[in-house]
């Protein structure tokens, strides 16, 4: 059991026709199979949405980063998916986790916050526009 875990603990919820809510855990040091795993289940989840929104509560208070492959995985998911991101609410507790969300917002055409406890987090997202 002495071996670090990482990765992506996730949960796809739809919440309407054509929205769905990805909360994501991230913890560890991401790696290219994290997202092998985690770009199949979101495009399932909005396959056959004819103009899908997706909300995300990313939890990255234990994130210690990406692999390089891993960075550029996730530079893919914004580029491709990035017009689908309605909000995304990222909940850290570094620095450096701020600068990440902030540089994030560059790739999608929704709104990302940063947040340090996630019930804020939460209420933001349910909010309506």
């Amino acid at each position: 059991m002495g071996e670090f875990h990482h990765g992506f603990s996730v949960s796809i919820e739809r919440t309407g026709s054509e929205r769905v809510l990805l909360a994501l855990h991230a913890r560890g040091k991401l790696e290219h199979q994290d997202y092998e795993t985690l770009v199949p289940m979101l495009e399932s989840a909005i396959a056959g949405m004819e103009h899908p929104k997706i909300d995300v509560m990313m939890d990255m208070r234990e994130l210690q980063g990406w692999e390089i492959r891993a960075a550029w995985d996730d530079l893919k998911l914004g580029v491709k998916h990035g017009r689908q991101f309605n909000k995304i609410a990222m909940v850290g507790n570094k620095s450096w986790q701020e600068v990440a969300a902030k540089i994030g917002t560059w790739f999608i055409g929704g709104e990302a916050r940063f947040f340090e406890d996630k019930a804020p987090a939460l209420a933001w997202l349910q909010e309506t526009a």
